[in-house]
């Protein structure tokens, strides 16, 4: 690369901005220049795990922004303020990734989408699937033809919740005052498990699909007693070529990392000449095709830079690399949030509804 990349990290509510700066720190290219959370403590490990400075250390974002003039921002604050931080950021004329879900709403990823746009700068949305080798073995047999025209994407995705887990996956156990007073089981701020995981299948479904829309959507969603969010949804997707579903838990029996559970998280695609699965963290896909309708594995492809993980790909895109029509691009993105706004509606209105725009 031509040169050290300066990137900060702002709001932290999410626990993957501890992921994302891991990334960042250990690229040979980049360099963490600033961090910026309203409440000092939740910055502490970060602090710790990079060796930062107390010059790098802010709790005004206007300041981080003004004082080390970074070239990408990450960003990691609740769902429903992506739009919100997005527009502040933008006033700076920066690069900006924002850590999954795109938005709570349609509407707030256009306002995201408008923001950048003005300024000529990038915004990306990343989704931590899109770099596991088993997804993209998938996207690459599906490209090549192993399974014909894609008919079906079947998506399911979840873990035991949310306040279960820290940055770099560290085991908790939430209480359930915990859970009431995290900003992931607010309504107002964008809680939910179909928020935070339909994402996933409808993005990265729509990856598979080649950026195919569907027509109409249904959804479906529980409720734990005594919480006003759900932790378990059902989305069915209506294309003209047929169904896809998508299903998010928050309550899976186990984490994927560390066992599968079941249902396992993972998705299963079928064409008109055969059939993929692929499952969270996996190192072997099972294949079906025209030639061999029995079912055989195939090892996951060997991953090389620039594509595994965020911030090799985005500095590979800021150096002048293209920016894949993929599941980062607002436009594969924006088409996710159209599946997820409409999958919300549905299950609002409790009927099928036309997809969102």
């Amino acid at each position: 690369m031509s040169r050290i990349w300066k990137i900060a990290g702002i709001n932290f509510d999410h626990m993957h901005m501890g992921d994302l700066l891991r990334r960042v720190h250990a690229h040979p290219h980049a360099e963490i220049v600033g961090i910026c959370d309203e409440k000092a403590e939740r910055m502490q490990n970060a602090i710790g795990a990079f060796g930062l400075p107390p010059e790098r250390v802010f709790t005004d974002y206007r300041a981080c922004l003004e004082k080390t003039r970074p070239d990408l921002v990450i960003l990691c604050p609740a769902t429903a303020e992506h739009g919100l931080w997005t527009r502040r950021v933008a006033e700076f004329g920066v690069n900006i990734v924002v850590e999954k879900p795109f938005a709570a709403s349609l509407a707030e990823a256009d306002e995201m989408i408008a923001a950048q746009r003005s300024t000529g700068k990038l915004l990306a949305i990343n989704w931590p699937t899109r770099w596991s080798p088993c997804y993209i073995t998938m996207k690459r047999l599906i490209e090549e033809g192993a399974i014909g025209d894609v008919l079906n994407v079947h998506h399911y995705g979840g873990n035991r919740g949310p306040l279960f887990h820290r940055a770099d996956k560290v085991v908790c156990e939430p209480t359930p005052e915990e859970k009431r007073a995290s900003w992931f089981y607010k309504k107002d701020r964008g809680g939910g498990s179909l928020l935070d995981y339909a994402g996933y299948g409808a993005t990265l479904g729509t990856w598979f699909q080649g950026g195919r829309k569907p027509l109409e959507v249904t959804c479906t969603m529980d409720a734990p007693a005594g919480f006003e969010i759900d932790e378990h949804s059902v989305t069915v997707c209506r294309y003209a070529h047929g169904l896809s579903t998508i299903q998010t838990r928050w309550g899976t029996f186990s984490d994927p990392w560390i066992h599968q559970p079941q249902p396992k998280c993972g998705f299963v695609v079928c064409g008109t000449r055969g059939t993929i699965s692929a499952y969270d963290y996996a190192t072997r896909l099972r294949l079906q095709s025209a030639e061999r309708p029995e079912g055989f594995e195939v090892p996951v492809d060997e991953v090389r830079p620039p594509y595994q993980d965020p911030i090799q790909y985005l500095l590979s895109v800021l150096e002048g690399g293209p920016f894949e029509r993929g599941p980062l691009h607002p436009e594969i993105a924006r088409i996710g949030q159209q599946i997820v706004d409409s999958a919300a509606r549905s299950a609002r209105e409790k009927r099928t509804v036309p997809l969102s725009d």
